[in-house]
């Protein structure tokens, strides 16, 4: 059996297989970006995919605290696509 890796979401701090969460990563350049690949160079946070977490992410900052930098209003409406 093969294990599933777990990731913690950083706004709900709940746990979940790293497949039902999005990444967000803060490049070495300082760049905030969305990583649907998982694997981008970088200082990553993983973020639920539902729309109630994005609403509590931008409200909390959660994703600024996590990245330790300001997350572009572009980024969250780019998550908020993704979402749908």
């Amino acid at each position: 059996m093969k294990k599933i890796p777990m990731r913690k979401c950083v706004v709900t701090q709940e746990r979940f297989p790293k497949k039902e969460l999005i990444r967000v990563v803060r490049t070495p350049e300082g760049q905030v970006e969305i990583d649907l690949t998982g694997k981008r160079n970088g200082h990553g946070a993983y973020m639920q995919k539902s729309a109630e977490t994005l609403a509590k992410a931008r409200k909390t900052t959660a994703l600024d605290r996590a990245l330790e930098t300001t997350v572009p209003e572009e980024v969250y409406d780019g998550l908020a696509t993704i979402i749908g």
